[in-house]
């Protein structure tokens, strides 16, 4: 994995392009620490991409053959690494942007989902591709799909591990947008840079509003969102917004 930041970006790419970016667990346990380490007041965005032709294939196979000695190691195994990945992912502060550079299969579509943001290049082919080693979604897929394209659909995708384009990804938006491969790397610079002039602890605020409501009834959804309005009325980005709008200028956000 190759990390890398600058101009307030932190930029994560799966490094092994000889074997279509595959994650071993050592990879999804260093992808959830770094992510895990990514804080609002150092980044305004993280950028999730891969080396080579794929985005990632997904989880490494060769890994899976090892057989672990018990349910209770399996189990033990996952959690700290792929399941890391999610709850990193979900609880990061900071917005995520998956730049779909290739191939997302398996774990890779789940990472996709995971992401807030995500446009991938037109010529990417996506499967949650599980059921083909007969496997169950992981990396969040049998929570994540169901939330983003909806119950039906992500139950197709996954009974089948049917492989599909771009364009359909975005008709099902599981991505924002596919995007010529040429102008991939500008359709994210345009979003990392409508990112940076905002606040981030504030977007932070909205993200883990919008992730913990997911499961609430609707009126204890609304106490969730009034106490981080709360939170959000008092800091110092919204007390620039508020000036910046007075005054008739564009606000200056910290973080």
């Amino acid at each position: 994995m190759h990390v890398d930041s600058d101009e307030g970006v932190l930029r994560i790419a799966f490094d092994r392009p000889a074997a279509l970016n595959a994650v071993t667990k050592e990879i999804a346990a260093e992808l959830a620490d770094t992510i895990e380490d990514a804080s609002p007041e150092e980044y305004d965005a993280i950028v999730l991409t891969g080396e080579g032709d794929a985005f990632s294939a997904g989880g490494d196979l060769e890994g899976l053959s090892e057989q672990p000695d018990s349910a209770a190691d399996a189990y033990a195994e996952v959690e700290e690494s792929f399941g890391r990945v999610v709850e990193a992912m979900l609880e990061c502060p900071v917005p995520i942007v998956a730049k779909v550079n290739g191939d997302a299969i398996g774990a890779g579509l789940s990472v996709v989902a995971l992401a807030d943001i995500a446009y991938a290049a037109a010529d990417a082919t996506f499967s949650c591709a599980f059921v083909r080693i007969g496997l169950v979604p992981d990396t969040g897929g049998t929570f994540m799909l169901p939330h983003i394209i909806g119950l039906r659909a992500a139950k197709k995708l996954a009974f089948t591990g049917e492989f599909f384009d771009a364009e359909r990804a975005a008709d099902l938006e599981l991505i924002n947008e596919a995007v010529p491969p040429e102008e991939l790397d500008d359709r994210v610079d345009e979003t990392l840079d409508q990112l940076r002039g905002r606040p981030t602890e504030v977007i932070g605020l909205m993200k883990g509003a919008m992730h913990e409501n997911m499961a609430r009834h609707w009126s204890e959804a609304l106490d969730y969102e009034n106490l981080l309005q709360v939170q959000a009325r008092t800091s110092e980005a919204h007390a620039e917004g508020v000036a910046a709008f007075l005054e008739d200028r564009e606000p200056e956000f910290d973080a």
